[in-house]
């Protein structure tokens, strides 16, 4: 999925918290159009139309300014083909995900001879992620807002992330929070970022903070924990050092409990299979 597909996925999965977030206004009702216009057919991968009761508001999001044709022309292109068919007030947003790498001038007007035509362009490097992390439908942009310290703000992202409640939305927006982070950081560290976040919600690594254990644990309860600890090491060390070999597979069915914790701990320091192979031997 391209950056710009999945800016598009989340403002029409979540119209709402988009027309407030760019209009400052809670709709009373909103809907997505089709982004398919006549006169002569046209659409973009990258657009998104939404309706409220009283506007139309046509999101672009870029990576890029250049394009062709120019950004204002159709800019201008597509009010007239909007207002023509629903013959409605519209907002137009372009919402850049990031700087032009040539300081080339944005444009946000279209200008020839008595016509002129102005639109609202976004700069997200410029936008405070507050109201990105205290929305979990805008959460994906916050890595890419203002930043003083950029680790710190990834970091913060994974760890809001991995505070969700529902584990299916959890996961989404985990996904759509890297692939975006993806635009201004490496992916290693992305992974690695991630997974502490999750690792600090996780119940093994609140074990491993507290300082003594409980003891009297009831059989079944200690080997639930082992195995909720052997998924969790499982999925981290493929994250971390890719798919394991079944000989190391195996290997790991065969350690207790604070054998995993302390492996969970270790893997975050792992770069390739044969650091595994190193703390397994050690």
């Amino acid at each position: 999925m391209s950056f710009d597909n999945l800016c598009k996925l989340l403002a029409e999965k979540y119209p709402d918290r988009f027309i407030t977030w760019l209009l400052g206004e809670t709709p009373a009702s909103v809907s997505v159009l089709k982004t398919e216009l006549s006169i002569e057919p046209i659409r973009a991968d990258a657009v998104t139309l939404l309706q409220t009761d009283q506007r139309i508001v046509h999101l672009e999001f870029q990576t890029r300014i250049e394009s062709n044709p120019p950004l204002p022309l159709r800019m201008l292109d597509y009010w007239v083909r909007l207002y023509r068919l629903y013959r409605l007030p519209i907002s137009q947003v372009v919402i850049l995900l990031l700087p032009p790498s040539d300081l080339a001038e944005i444009e946000a007007v279209f200008t020839v001879e008595s016509t002129r035509h102005e639109y609202q362009v976004l700069r997200l490097w410029e936008q405070d992620p507050t109201i990105f992390l205290h929305d979990t439908a805008l959460l994906p942009f916050a890595s890419l807002a203002a930043m003083s310290n950029p680790l710190q703000l990834l970091q913060q992202v994974a760890q809001v992330t991995s505070e969700i409640e529902s584990t299916q939305q959890r996961q989404e927006v985990s996904g759509y929070a890297q692939l975006l982070a993806g635009l201004k950081f490496d992916k290693p560290l992305i992974r690695q970022v991630f997974m502490e976040g999750a690792m600090r919600e996780s119940v093994i690594y609140q074990e491993i903070l507290q300082e003594g254990r409980q003891e009297g644990r009831q059989e079944g309860r200690q080997e639930g924990r082992r195995e909720e600890g052997l998924a969790l090491v499982m999925l981290l060390l493929e994250q971390r050092v890719g798919q394991l070999p079944d000989e190391l597979h195996d290997r790991l069915l065969t350690l207790d409990l604070p054998q995993l914790e302390a492996l969970a701990v270790a893997l975050l320091n792992f770069s390739n299979v044969s650091d595994l192979v190193t703390w397994l031997e050690q």
